[in-house]
């Protein structure tokens, strides 16, 4: 398999004879007519762009001919998005001064557009935002998203969670490629550090149009940190402390580019202790600690364009179990997963006149080991424990793991973006995926198995003045083949050879009025084929503390959504509605046996249709000439019903969040000055699942401050961010650690700092 990957890397990798072709311009304030410093230029199609100088000039080079768009953006003004015709000489563009936001471009939906252009709504945060709120690990950080929230064992183990749906229904895509590392499991969390992550994007809803299986419930986009602006270096270090957990993280980037060739790289390193809660106890063997690894080579001229990304993760994070030692060491106790991550990709992209040819291959290699702790009868008190513990834990490390499966993925995604015909902008592409899962421990989760995907598909969009239409189709088939295994209850689990297949489509509709109404409807389609784990698990789930076991006859999943979204927004109010219904048949669950194995309750997966509904509201109130005064609320419900009547299991409460933030981004010496206070509202919970219990509501209340400080040729960025202020005693409705009663994190400071050249 790697064979076949080097081979398709070197086949892919083309360049062609160099040219000069750019644009140079000026950007000004069309009030007063002053140059605009540090406005960004970029061409959202070529993926390329600029940073205008003191003088409000920039110049681009290495363009291809034809028609593109242009999208010019600034802090203070509205985002110019127009096209223009390559090669062009010098351009003057003008913004108008306002406090709306400025837009960025969407790169997880087909067309790269704004997301006031965009037929489909898509959320969109820099992981900066995030981090100024306080987000110990990028699961925590997304939570601040309306809509998502994370599905929890501690700290150091979160699943996103997009309107009621997890797991396997969530499809995460980092580097452009579907990240694949037994996503299934409640208990296995992301594997990827928010260092050198840019932006996340969350598409709500469907969207097995662009992605195939798995998309049912939405997508969770995490687009890597650009490349540094052409003929530029650039470094950072930065660092953490967060109060709660002793924890600490350090990352170090370094990039420079040329006229054609990118260089970056980033290396990080994170440790936490058990986290504390609200009463004072910690959590034992919440602890985790991370490495991280993040680098790329880019290339560029007026033909093709080239991105070579590699990320390698070890996260080691321990199982929780029960209450025990009480300490702030980091290196986990057993049981406990240590996980490698390797994710390499290639993009490229071909440029012709008006059209271009879009090819991305991946590989990933995800090493899943699981340590288990030896069941042996130990006498004396708590520090005897402690002592028996870390004897234990050295005493496994030398040992085999319980559990190591590796995964191997080969993903490819061929997309031709058509000529434009009139005001149609059409794509075409074809979309696979070759797996394979090998067992090498004692435990057997899942058998080792094969699974082939392969996607056609096709998506147009029309564009008139007031109204945007965009729909297309996709057809996708799945071939999943196991082996047959010994269970532990001494079962021989036959051999699986299934083949799903589904038709699905999206069809939207956008009406917009002078910039300042939004109105959009989707219906879209999509399914999920079921996992190896559905299919054909016999054993006990120790992360889980349950005996599972498979169906091997389960369909797919299809689900089919209703989303409706209105947007309001002039220079001193922003408002939006999002409304959504979305009907899935053939709902896969775990639902208890009453029997139990060696002490463990006996599950097994059954089928049953279900219907989700709810929506999120909210508003942003930043009242001109007060620019830096910012007022934010949102609401957010979701409702999750099987057909016989029961309530879904891990359903979200609903939640209202308010900020009131101010900013100031001028200054001499101290500049992008902000402070905040945030409360989140999280109601009862009394629409619980069959085995659930309701869980009562509670308010968080968070603040936090921050600064830049200029110094010559260096920028400090400083904050400091409180979560759980009042040290609150809560147990979230998603925490998987609900069921034994223990809490959820309470107060927590954290401190960063970071140097910039």
């Amino acid at each position: 398999m790697r064979n076949t990957l080097l081979i398709t890397l070197l086949l892919a990798v083309n360049t062609f004879i160099y040219s000069q072709d750019q644009i140079t311009g000026t950007i000004t304030d069309a009030e007063t007519g002053e140059p605009i410093f540090s406005a960004n230029v970029y061409f959202p199609k070529l993926e390329k762009g600029s940073m205008t100088d003191v003088d409000g000039k920039f110049s681009i080079s290495n363009l291809p001919e034809g028609n593109y768009k242009i999208v010019i953006s600034s802090i203070g003004y509205a985002t110019l998005n127009q096209e223009i015709t390559l090669p062009a000489g010098n351009i003057q563009f003008s913004l108008q001064p306002s406090a709306i936001e400025m837009e960025e471009v969407i790169v997880s939906t087909p067309f790269h557009q704004l997301q006031s252009e965009n037929v489909m709504k898509v959320d969109r945060k820099s992981i900066s935002e995030l981090n100024k709120k306080g987000a110990i690990n990028l699961s925590d950080g997304i939570t601040q998203i309306a809509g998502v929230e994370s599905l929890t064992t501690g700290i150091g183990i979160g699943k996103p969670v997009i309107r009621g749906l997890s797991s396997n229904r969530v499809l995460v895509y980092t580097q452009g490629v579907r990240l694949e590392n037994q996503q299934y499991g409640d208990e296995h969390g992301l594997g990827i550090s928010s260092k050198g992550i840019g932006s996340v994007e969350v598409i709500k809803g469907p969207a097995s149009l662009l992605y195939g299986s798995d998309a049912i419930g939405g997508v969770l986009y995490l687009n890597p940190e650009s490349y540094a602006f052409e003929n530029t270096t650039n470094a950072e270090i930065e660092s953490d402390y967060f109060s709660n957990t002793n924890g600490y993280q350090f990352s170090g980037m370094a990039k420079t580019s040329g006229e054609t060739l990118k260089f970056l790289a980033r290396g990080s390193y994170a440790a936490h202790s058990d986290y504390e809660t609200g009463d004072d106890y910690r959590v034992t063997n919440t602890r985790f600690n991370e490495k991280d690894f993040k680098a790329g080579i880019g290339f560029q001229d007026n033909k093709y364009k080239g991105d070579l990304r590699y990320n390698f993760n070890r996260s080691e994070i321990g199982i929780p179990e029960e209450l025990g030692v009480q300490s702030t060491d980091k290196d986990p106790l057993l049981p406990y997963q240590e996980i490698d991550n390797h994710v390499l990709s290639l993009d490229n992209r071909f440029y012709f006149k008006n059209s271009s040819i879009d090819f991305k291959v991946g590989y990933q290699f995800n090493n899943r080991k699981e340590f288990e702790e030896h069941h042996e009868e130990h006498e004396g008190g708590e520090e005897h424990e402690e002592e028996e513990h870390e004897e234990e834990h050295e005493e496994h490390e030398e040992g085999e793991p319980a559990l190591e499966m590796h995964l191997e993925t080969l993903n490819y995604n061929f997309k031709y973006n058509l000529p434009k015909i009139g005001n149609f902008e059409t794509i075409a592409g074809v979309q696979g995926m070759y797996q394979t899962n090998e067992n090498f421990g004692e435990e057997l989760l899942i058998p080792d198995a094969t699974t082939v995907d392969f996607g056609i598909y096709a998506t147009t969009h029309y564009h008139l003045e007031k109204w945007d239409f965009q729909g297309g189709l996709r057809f996708d088939t799945r071939n999943l083949e196991s082996e047959a295994y010994t269970a532990e209850d001494g079962d021989v689990i036959d051999a699986v050879d299934r083949n799903f297949n589904s038709i699905n489509g999206a069809i939207g509709a956008k009406y917009q009025i002078d910039q300042k109404f939004i109105a959009r409807l989707n219906l879209a389609s999509g399914f999920r084929a079921p996992n190896l784990s559905e299919l054909t698990s016999n054993g006990a789930h120790h992360g889980a503390n349950r005996y599972e076991i498979g169906n091997p006859d389960l369909n797919n999943e299809q689900n089919f959504q209703v989303d409706l979204a209105f947007e309001w927004r002039n220079k001193h109010f922003e408002a939006y509605v999002n409304a959504f219904s979305n009907s899935v048949n053939d709902y896969i669950y775990i639902n208890p046996t009453g029997e139990t194995i060696e002490d463990d309750p006996v599950f097994e997966y059954v089928q049953d249709n279900a219907n989700l509904f709810g929506g999120e509201v909210g508003f942003h109130i930043h009242p001109h000439p007060l620019d830096w005064l910012h007022l934010e609320s949102s609401f957010e419900t979701v409702t999750g019903k099987l057909n016989n009547g029961n309530y879904l299991p891990l359903i979200p409460a609903n939640s209202l969040t308010n900020t009131f933030r101010v900013e100031f981004e001028e200054g001499k010496v101290f500049s992008d000055k902000y402070a905040f206070i945030r409360l989140k509202n999280v109601f009862d919970q009394n629409n619980s699942g069959e085995f659930e219990t309701d869980t009562p509501g509670y308010a968080l209340f968070g603040a936090g401050l921050g600064t830049s400080i200029d110094l010559n040729n260096f920028q400090v960025d400083l904050s400091l961010t409180g979560n759980n202020l009042f040290d609150r005693s809560y147990i979230s409705h998603l925490s998987r650690l609900k069921p034994d009663n223990l809490q959820n994190i309470g107060r927590n400071i954290m401190l960063s700092a970071s140097i910039k050249i």
